[in-house]
């Protein structure tokens, strides 16, 4: 039987989950920062999605159980913050600026070709390109959603990442995500086919300086993985806040194959789920045994 993925949160006094844990590094703390802003899979009543959509589409856009297969990086020194909101809910990875004019009240013009198609901070579709709403969002909606989860996870994010800092001089922050096989195609497949099982978003080099990049790379090829550098993905808005290399934060966007360890039709972990979780924990081993240039 397949083991369940997402943790049940602890109901806070108002009876609702948070939107988000932070598991505190065990022992000696690293300069890494581990975070999984696409992971959660709880949907808040409030969101008032259109009823008729089902809950595979509501999860579609979820990087499901990517926080339990990264669960060791507190046991190596990396805190790990982790989502617990749905992602249709709203985008931890997006700016809190690009809001869907299409979507939302007093809202003008799209502010980038992601909000355009539907996949703005408080996204319009759902990740199978779903019509989310059969309404349109007030302003006030909006707001209360950046207030009161996006904007708390980020200055949950921005304390750990100062706190490295001021530990070691550099903070690193790995963000962490996973991939539909499918995606792009070719350019991404099931591993063994043509594609790739890790990409790696250093936002085209300017978030991390170059030997991060390479040795990273080079702890998941020697498992065995096939490594892309920055395509398709090349780091979301996590990674361009924090790719601050001259001022001491370097970030690493981490996509993963969902074909390595998840059944993405039932949205249950696969076979190779534990082998894999297995190789994962020990890259992030010699990930924290590594020094990383300033």
């Amino acid at each position: 039987m397949a083991r369940a993925m997402t943790a049940v949160p602890v109901p806070d006094p108002a009876d609702r989950p948070p939107p988000f844990v932070v598991h505190p590094a065990i022992g000696v703390r690293g300069p890494m920062v581990f975070a999984s802003p696409h992971s959660g899979g709880w949907t808040p009543a409030d969101m008032g999605h259109s009823p008729a959509l089902s809950s595979m589409t509501l999860r579609s856009a979820e990087d499901v159980g990517v926080d339990h297969l990264v669960a060791a990086g507190p046991r190596f020194g990396a805190p790990l913050l982790a989502a617990r909101v749905s992602r249709a809910y709203i985008d931890l990875n997006r700016a809190p600026d690009e809001l869907d004019a299409a979507l939302i009240d007093e809202v003008e013009g799209a502010t980038s070709a992601k909000v355009a198609a539907g996949y703005g901070v408080i996204p319009r579709r759902a990740g199978d390109g779903a019509e989310l709403y059969g309404r349109r969002l007030s302003a006030d909606e909006a707001l209360t959603r950046l207030s009161n989860v996006h904007a708390p996870y980020h200055a949950a994010l921005e304390a750990l990442m100062i706190e490295s800092r001021a530990r070691h001089g550099l903070a690193l922050l790995i963000d962490w995500h996973s991939m539909p096989s499918r995606a792009t195609g070719a350019g991404v497949g099931k591993r063994g086919a043509r594609g790739v099982d890790i990409v790696l978003g250093d936002r085209h080099g300017s978030a991390t300086r170059a030997g991060v990049t390479r040795r990273i790379r080079s702890l998941f090829e020697a498992e065995g993985l096939t490594v892309a550098l920055n395509t398709p993905y090349a780091g979301g808005y996590a990674t361009q806040r924090w790719g601050r290399p001259d001022e001491g934060f370097q970030a690493m966007q981490v996509e993963i194959n969902r074909a390595l360890y998840l059944d993405e039709a039932a949205l249950e972990p696969s076979a190779d789920h534990d082998r894999f979780q297995g190789l994962l924990t020990r890259v992030i081993a010699a990930l924290s045994r590594e020094t990383w240039p300033r």
